[in-house]
């Protein structure tokens, strides 16, 4: 294994020598890049050793350890006692047989997603790339395959920009819980082993949990992630929850301005993604998992969610959200200032199920006749009107919307506004208040003048009038479950 000192070295003469000092002033100078701004859409991949066994969620590695959990039931049940058959004996199975990266990319570009980032480390400790900082990777075990380099070549091919996430820092307590009785998680341990240092779990948002991470850890952790990006250069780097712990400060500091300056280096613009104010506000990009904002924001931000509402990973029996509901939240979101990031879980084997594949293939056959819509556009005066609220905050996309026809939301993009219903309306008729005619020292959101409205994907005329009470579109021949994309041709 590679020495961390001399990791560190290189680290601090990479931050020496560019644009970006390890200070939060020095970090503000950060702009969230255009071209995320435009994108839009992008791909999450859950896969990985946790779906081998494909039971309750990607926390598998976690929760088989926890005694009494469903988990550990099934566990015991299906392979056998924990000290006989442990989370690291899931790894010879974990064979991506079927892994197909030129397949995965063709599907994520039909989907119509602009950018697509893999987990490339998950809380289990399994690297899904080739490294130098431990043996335990799929380049050297299981596929024994570097599946994280295998798929940038294949985005590469199709247009679509490479990320990569980390969730390294939750490894610091995710195997804790083998401690507590007889199981394959014993001491000693040391940096490099698998399950190494499995530490109790704290409060997951306790910022200053005890024991908090060692040095050591936060070396290997920094060292780990500054690998990846050398190794791969990923445009988009992400991040799960708890390096919000204080103990990560510092390393955050030096990881931003060793990326920064990096992309700097190689002339390319990237993007941090982090949340619970894990960074300081203005030097990496906001977000919020499995929710949105209930208003537009003045600052650009990500939602990460699932097509699945109960696990990340694949597993038996998925609980599956529908493509025009996701839909719904991408047109939200972007009327709001954001990107939605959607994640899939591909099969042990690397096929993606049916049920993923059908989800992102209707999403991309909606984005090709409504994309204009979308990619590129930027928020208008409002995000949108109607009777609807979306609930603010983190794990709120279980939360059933029951939009309306007069739930719509507006986006600009090349010269011209878009208004589009959430909900199709059955009499073909939509009204858009904000668009109403009103004298223009007193028009609060539009004053302009409107040549033109036609509705996208259908072939059919629109008749439109205004008045002081909206903008009044009647067409006929419009049904679907999908959003409904007005384009409006302004002087």
């Amino acid at each position: 294994m590679k020495d961390l000192q001399e990791w560190m070295q290189k680290i601090e003469a990479v931050i020496a020598q560019g644009p970006y000092r390890d200070s939060w002033e020095s970090l503000s100078g950060y702009q969230v890049p255009r071209w995320f701004r435009d994108a839009k859409f992008g791909i999450f991949l859950h896969w990985g050793v946790y779906s081998v066994p494909a039971f309750g969620s990607e926390w598998y590695s976690r929760n088989m350890y926890i005694q009494g959990s469903p988990e550990f039931a099934h566990h015991v049940r299906t392979y056998g006692p924990h000290k006989e058959f442990g989370y690291k004996d899931f790894i010879p199975m974990f064979k991506a047989e079927k892994f197909d990266p030129e397949a995965w990319a063709g599907l994520f570009e039909a989907a119509g997603a602009r950018y697509v980032v893999p987990v490339a480390e998950h809380h289990d400790g399994f690297q899904m790339y080739k490294s130098e900082l431990s043996h335990w990777n799929a380049a050297e075990m299981g596929p024994k395959r570097d599946t994280l380099g295998e798929l940038c070549g294949a985005f590469a091919r199709h247009g679509l920009v490479n990320g990569a996430s980390s969730h390294r820092a939750e490894h610091w307590f995710f195997m804790g819980h083998g401690k507590d009785f007889d199981s394959d998680i014993r001491e000693p341990m040391h940096r490099g082993d698998f399950y190494w240092p499995a530490m109790p779990e704290p409060d997951h948002y306790d910022l200053c949990s005890e024991p908090a991470p060692s040095e050591e850890f936060l070396q290997d952790w920094l060292s780990r992630t500054c690998e990846l990006i050398d190794n791969y250069r990923p445009k988009i780097l992400y991040f799960d929850w708890w390096i919000q712990h204080q103990a990560f400060r510092p390393c955050l500091k030096k990881l931003a301005a060793y990326y920064y300056n990096r992309a700097a280096e190689w002339g390319q613009e990237v993007v941090i993604s982090y949340k619970h104010d894990a960074f300081l506000f203005g030097t990496a990009l906001v977000d919020i998992e499995r929710g949105q904002f209930a208003e537009a924001k003045p600052y650009y931000w990500q939602t990460d969610m699932a097509v699945a509402l109960n696990s990340w990973c694949y597993t038996e029996g998925n609980r599956y959200r529908t493509a025009a509901e996701l839909l719904c939240d991408l047109v939200d979101i972007v009327s709001k200032n954001g990107n939605l990031l959607l994640n899939i879980g591909p099969r042990a084997d690397g096929t993606i199920p049916e049920e993923d594949a059908a989800i992102l293939r209707e999403i991309g056959d909606w984005l090709r006749v409504n994309g204009e819509a979308i990619y590129g556009s930027r928020p208008w005066r409002i995000y949108g009107e109607g009777p609807t609220r979306v609930v603010e905050g983190q794990f709120s996309d279980g939360i059933p919307k029951d939009f309306t026809p007069d739930d719509i939301r507006y986006t600009m993009s090349g010269g011209r506004l878009y208004a589009i219903a959430l909900r199709c309306a059955g009499d073909g008729q939509y009204t858009f208040p904000a668009l109403g005619r009103q004298d223009a020292s007193h028009a609060p959101n539009f004053a302009g003048i409107l040549q033109d409205v036609t509705v996208l994907g259908f072939d059919v005329p629109c008749r439109w009038t205004r008045d002081e009470a909206g903008l009044h579109v009647r067409v006929e021949g419009v049904a679907t479950d999908k959003p409904v994309v007005f384009r409006l041709e302004l002087a």
